[in-house]
């Protein structure tokens, strides 16, 4: 990537970073419950819950950029070798590093307003940690399973993947739907460890658009699938609002596997992209701007919450504030010699 860009990719991340970043903001001014959503307007409400579709596209493109990019490629055991050394070590030396910046910048919070929640200060400030102990099992198991693609013909792959996701993202959407009647404790007992479970499957999707498994779907389909895949995430979770059911919308949930899948194919189609040199600043700093962010979310929370403005508009402005300041923060490090890499994990 480095060495020939490929211009939709590029947009593609930069699309995922703006929209983790807006997930995040959204989650700061908005509290997810039944009990405090009644609080908000219609129109406020409506807002959230098309934000969180809009927020949790972000992860899947970066999953499938993944997919798309390290699945197809031939690995042997100094390849492999060569993978781990120049991936996984890094980003496990990134993973501790960033764990103890954060820490601390809890502790200092903490001594500097003692009014301070420690459990939400620190759900803040670790909210999207999760993700990186996930991304490095996936790279560890990468050349494996690249190397085991190679023997199957991809409408074979494809296959396995229907079945895959049938059992990763419809069955908890049953267990959803059986519990909001009052069926509770309902679930069915499947392992799709080998597969790498939801996020796995995001990274096959990928590398099966790589392989052209999709491209006989008209883009006028792809888009019928992504609008409609946004209107069901919104109505069901008002749906789930009206019956006082506590619904949190996660990466299992069915329509935003094929919404964000349809939306990254869609984007595979596109020979050049408009305004890409600055796509391509947003691209480069993505995953610097992914570690930097929620250094930023705490401190500005309070003050943009202060503004006399509805909730939605709130949600803008502090998305706009991490925007400006995670990527000033970025660039400003990345200049560091012989440090700014590193720690941002940037090649």
């Amino acid at each position: 990537m480095a060495r020939t860009r490929i211009e939709w990719i590029d947009l593609v991340r930069a699309i995922a970073i703006l929209t983790v970043l807006y997930i995040h903001a959204t989650d700061g001014i908005y509290i997810i419950s039944s009990d405090a959503i009644v609080n908000y307007t219609l129109a406020s409400r409506i807002f959230n819950f098309a934000s969180l579709f809009i927020g949790r596209i972000g992860v899947p493109f970066f999953l499938m950029i993944t997919g798309y990019l390290l699945l197809d490629r031939t690995y042997d055991d100094l390849k492999t070798q060569k993978f781990w050394s120049r991936n996984c070590k890094g980003l496990i030396i990134v993973t501790v590093l960033w764990t103890v910046i954060y820490a601390l910048s809890l502790q200092f919070v903490f001594l500097n307003s003692s009014s301070i929640n420690p459990v939400e200060a620190g759900n803040l400030f670790f909210s999207h940690m999760w993700y990186m102990p996930m991304i490095i099992g996936m790279y560890l198991s990468m050349p494996f399973v690249a190397s085991a693609l190679k023997h199957f013909d991809k409408k074979t792959i494809f296959q396995a993947l229907v079945v895959f996701s049938l059992l990763a993202f419809l069955m908890p959407f049953v267990s959803t739907l059986l519990d909001m009647q009052g069926i509770q404790n309902v679930s069915i007992q499947y392992c799709l460890g080998f597969s790498g479970g939801v996020y796995g499957i995001y990274i096959l999707l990928g590398y099966l658009v790589k392989k052209g498994m999709f491209k006989d779907i008209s883009s006028a389909k792809l888009w019928i699938l992504a609008i409609v895949s946004f209107l069901i995430c919104v109505v069901f979770q008002y749906y789930t609002f009206t019956r006082s059911y506590n619904f949190f919308l996660w990466y299992e949930f069915p329509f935003i596997l094929l919404g964000s899948f349809a939306l990254f194919e869609l984007c595979s189609r596109k020979d050049t992209v408009r305004f890409y040199s600055g796509v391509q600043v947003l691209s480069k700093y993505s995953f610097a701007v992914f570690l930097i962010h929620n250094l930023f979310r705490l401190p500005l929370l309070p003050l943009v919450v202060m503004i006399p403005v509805a909730e939605p508009v709130k949600a803008i402005i502090l998305w706009i504030l991490l925007i400006i300041f995670s990527f000033a923060t970025a660039a400003i490090i990345y200049r560091i010699p012989k440090f700014g890499k590193y720690i941002l994990y940037m090649r």
